[in-house]
């Protein structure tokens, strides 16, 4: 019997590939001739670079960047077993995690840090970078990320100024770096919301990082602001772009700054972890994450396993802390059915301590019943 291991991470208590290790050792536990392929998956946001570092026989690599604020922080990003291809998350220098609540500021944080991430695998002489942009604390539009590679703007007076959030209204002119890299860059990007507007990157995403309603309008108009100086500049209309509002804009500077495409960060982790090559053959597929309710309807990662098992008549068992969804909801997401892993009532820090635990005894049950 051949099952292949899918999970994403269970959020706070394990990662994707620890979800991997204690399904493997349920498994083994029910029958030990069992044939297991543990592909370790991502949504695309936080864990993503990890997971496609391991899936590639890559090193990672930790180096010390600045944060959201201009602080030193130690981040890391990985390069593929290759050598060709780069693997790195925004959030892991400019992720809204590296801040406490009191710190959240939409105006003054940047992307620097994730520019110069970028740089360093640069440095690495890769042709390819897959980027992560989930998790942003930022509202910069990618230009903080830019000023790290080289970019430059200016105020109407020819001054160069700080690119961030607050600073989007006062760029009146860009100017590319002398020397730019020409390799690809996919961006993991799974939200469809535009650059500005009602839908756009500040009104849908801005609270959460720290906006109050009276700086919505502020924020909104510095990046329509900023979108109008890069049509006139460059001839591109990023404003209504499905994508571009992003991780605070990200995704706009992503295309403009880095000339990257974005993919659906599901279809772009099977592509890279050969999902449907290690799918061939396999009897069972599981997969989970800490929470299945219906952020996971709005979510595509399991969804996308369940479509290309589906195509293989392969059934798709998931695991999980908390279950939220009804019958008819998880036959519209396409599992064959899932479980809760949790064994009774229980505190929050005994779920997080014994998620492995529990993660091995339900996939024990599941076998079991299988056979």
């Amino acid at each position: 019997m051949k099952i292949l291991l899918a999970p994403d991470k269970f959020k706070g208590s394990l990662t994707a590939s620890d979800v991997c290790k204690a399904m493997t050792e349920g498994i083994q536990l029910a029958d030990k001739s069992a044939e297991i392929v543990a592909v370790p998956m991502a949504d695309g946001g936080e864990g993503t670079a990890d997971v496609l570092t391991q899936s590639t026989d890559g090193i990672w690599h930790t180096v010390t960047v600045q944060d959201p604020l201009g602080r030193p922080v130690q981040a890391g990003y990985g390069i593929s077993g290759d050598g060709t291809t780069a693997f790195i998350e925004m959030a892991q220098a400019s992720g809204l995690r590296l801040l406490t609540s009191s710190e959240f500021d939409p105006f003054t944080a940047s992307t620097f840090g994730t520019g110069e991430l970028i740089q360093q695998a640069i440095e690495h002489s890769v042709e390819h970078i897959v980027l992560g942009i989930g998790g942003s604390a930022t509202n910069d539009a990618g230009t903080g990320m830019a000023a790290a590679l080289g970019w430059r703007f200016l105020n109407q007076s020819g001054q160069e100024i700080r690119p961030c959030g607050g600073n989007l209204g006062q760029i009146y002119t860009i100017e590319p770096p002398v020397q730019t890299w020409h390799g690809t860059v996919e961006v993991a990007c799974d939200v469809t919301n535009p650059l500005v507007g009602p839908q756009g990157a500040t009104f849908i995403y801005g609270p959460q990082k720290g906006a109050k309603p009276v700086d919505l309008p502020v924020l909104d108009a510095g990046m329509k602001h900023w979108a109008n100086i890069v049509l006139a500049q460059f001839g591109i209309d990023l404003s209504d772009m499905p994508g571009a509002g992003a991780a605070g804009g990200l995704g706009a500077g992503a295309v403009l700054f880095l000339k990257g495409q974005l993919t659906e960060g599901v279809n772009l982790l099977m592509k890279h972890t050969r999902l449907a090559e290690q799918l061939s053959g396999a009897n069972l597929v599981l997969t989970g994450e800490g929470r299945i309710d219906n952020q996971t309807l709005q979510g595509k990662l399991i969804a996308g396993i369940t479509r290309l098992a589906r195509g293989q008549n392969i059934p798709v068992v998931a695991l999980c802390g908390s279950l939220q969804l009804t019958p008819a909801e998880l036959t519209t997401l396409g599992l064959t059915s899932a479980f809760s892993i949790m064994p009774g009532p229980a505190s929050l820090d005994d779920a997080l301590a014994n998620a492995a635990e529990y993660v091995k005894r339900t996939t024990f049950q599941i076998m079991q019943l299988i056979r």
